[in-house]
């Protein structure tokens, strides 16, 4: 039971990491890919860019959440 806890932990760490907003993101984006992949809409180099800009658009905002003054 002891390993399928330290196994889980493993997985927990490494996919979500120290920010669950950018995991979110890549899944959400991988969402979108497949979607748009099963309906046809864009090609292999259509792809290509729309998923590199989901993810450059899904870290933007993160950082832009994250370096936000907080309110007190």
């Amino acid at each position: 039971m002891r390993f399928l806890k330290a196994f889980g932990q493993f997985w927990y760490d490494f996919i979500i990491g120290d920010d669950w907003k950018i995991a979110v993101a890549v899944v959400l984006s991988l969402v979108v890919l497949f979607a748009a992949m099963t309906a046809g809409v864009f090609g292999d180099t259509g792809l290509t860019l729309l998923g590199g800009a989901l993810i450059v658009v899904a870290f933007s905002i993160s950082l832009a959440i994250d370096v936000r003054p907080k309110k007190r």
